[in-house]
């Protein structure tokens, strides 16, 4: 039987034209395996390339293709021995033992040959002939990949089963888990740091460039933005977030003046009478340096520093005028329009990405940068708290849950849909091949069980008639 299979493909390859398929147009098959399915030949209009494979081979189509021939020897085999049985025990007494014997091997090789087809006919037409409902799998494979299609939208990409799985699955605790190992968050911030350099090389100047003047400049151009401006500023001053900003430049203001003495006593100097003698200019240019730095450090030590008082008015006095006072609206919306429309707007913006983007791409590149280190320590404190945290975690899974199900149920058709779709581009005869490569050596057991049960069969069907006659 082995070379009547053999001839039937023999007769199927007959039938395909043997075009060329460009080299490039397919893989190199790994050497001292037999060639893939994928690279046999492929019907393609003259002058035109047939299109690249669907149905690539892996590393372990090699140990399926040896395994699907070592069980066809084997049920072939046992057709083979039956067969000989059936011939040396020919002409034997209906009720001798040798009868009995023959009678199995006869039912044993019917079973076998009947299996043998039944097996053939699912992937081509037996010994070639194209008798009606073989060869179904490239007869119907668009029906197939439909009905599977079909079979995974209804059982599988379910809300109700999506959400099942989710629960039992304990998303929360095992993400706590995961991101609790340095690795594994190394692994995250690599793979952040990775999506966000794509992100920002494919951000060029002149997309910036494109958003400020067609998006960004025309809506501020039409808003009012002092009101806004003043609710704004008046909501930090209520709040005392402009502290910070005081303390950080007070911080580098004293620093400044603490770095360069000699620039400001020269600058107190030059400030005094052309007729005072210049020990008096010494005198008093470092007696006026020992006071800026004395005053600086009153009004960054005390919080009700006058200064810091007359600020504070300032401020909220700025955030009602900008909401109340007409003029000053006026006044503010005149500067925003000086602003927005001054010539070299546009090229500081640009400047200003550019200095963004340089300094986050050397953060991101850098693994010993603070950025990364206040990234792994956000996602440990996330992982700390979303392991101890019950109600936080209850509250995360079940907002993930309801994503997850609603992804599925709006978007499962469509997912599904690349079954069928992905069957359809497959090449009949290729398709074929990869999915008897795949179950074809189980199916030699029915041959083999066939060939068993035949012959048993058939034995009792003798033993009945003998009995009877």
């Amino acid at each position: 039987m082995a070379g009547d299979i053999d001839a039937a493909r023999a007769v199927d390859a007959a039938k395909v034209p043997a075009l060329p398929t460009p080299a490039p147009e397919r893989s190199t098959p790994m050497r001292g395996l037999p060639p893939s399915p994928s690279q046999d030949l492929h019907t393609a209009p003259p002058g035109l390339s047939a299109p690249p494979s669907m149905l690539e081979d892996s590393p372990e189509d090699a140990v399926r293709r040896k395994g699907l021939r070592q069980m066809r020897i084997v049920a072939t085999s046992l057709l083979v021995l039956a067969a000989v049985v059936f011939l040396l025990t020919l002409g034997q007494p209906p009720k001798s033992f040798l009868g009995f014997v023959n009678t199995a091997a006869e039912a044993a090789m019917v079973g076998a040959l009947a299996d043998w087809f039944a097996v053939t006919a699912l992937f081509r037409h037996p010994l070639g002939i194209p008798i009606p409902h073989t060869a179904l799998v490239k007869r119907r494979k668009n029906d197939l990949g439909r009905s599977l299609q079909q079979f995974v939208t209804t059982n599988f990409l379910t809300e109700a089963v999506v959400r099942q799985r989710l629960e039992q699955t304990d998303v929360g605790l095992r993400l706590a888990e995961w991101l609790g190992e340095g690795r594994n968050r190394h692994r995250v911030m690599t793979e952040v740091a990775s999506l966000a350099r794509r992100a920002l090389g494919r951000v060029s100047d002149d997309d910036i460039k494109t958003i400020v003047e067609e998006s960004l400049l025309p809506r501020l151009a039409k808003e009012d933005l002092a009101p806004i401006a003043g609710a704004f500023l008046e909501g930090i001053v209520d709040d005392h977030a402009h502290h910070g900003l005081v303390d950080l430049l007070l911080r580098e203001l004293d620093l400044w003046v603490e770095r360069n003495p000699d620039r400001l006593k020269k600058l107190i100097g030059e400030r005094a009478p052309v007729w005072s003698p210049i020990w008096v200019d010494r005198m008093v240019g470092k007696w006026g340096y020992e006071q800026i730095q004395t005053w600086i450090t009153q009004i960054r030590e005390d919080p009700e520093h006058d200064i810091r008082v007359a600020l504070d008015d300032l401020l909220a006095d700025l955030a009602r005028d900008l909401q109340e006072d007409e003029q000053i609206r006026e006044r503010a919306e005149a500067l925003k329009v000086r602003l927005l429309t001054h010539a070299s707007l546009i090229d500081t913006v640009i400047s200003l990405w550019q200095s963004l983007r340089s300094s986050l791409l050397a953060a991101l590149e850098d693994q010993d940068s603070s950025l990364w280190r206040r990234g792994d320590g956000w996602i440990a404190e996330f992982a700390t708290r979303l392991g101890e945290d019950a109600p936080f975690r209850d509250w995360l899974e079940t907002r993930f849950n309801d994503i997850v199900c609603y992804l599925v149920q709006r978007y499962g058709p469509e997912l599904a849909g690349v079954i069928s779709h992905t069957v359809e581009s497959w090449d009949a005869d290729e398709a074929s091949r990869k999915i008897e490569l795949f179950v074809g050596r189980d199916l030699q057991f029915i041959r083999i069980n066939g060939t068993i049960v035949g012959a048993l069969a058939g034995l009792a069907i003798h033993t009945v008639a003998v009995l009877v006659s």
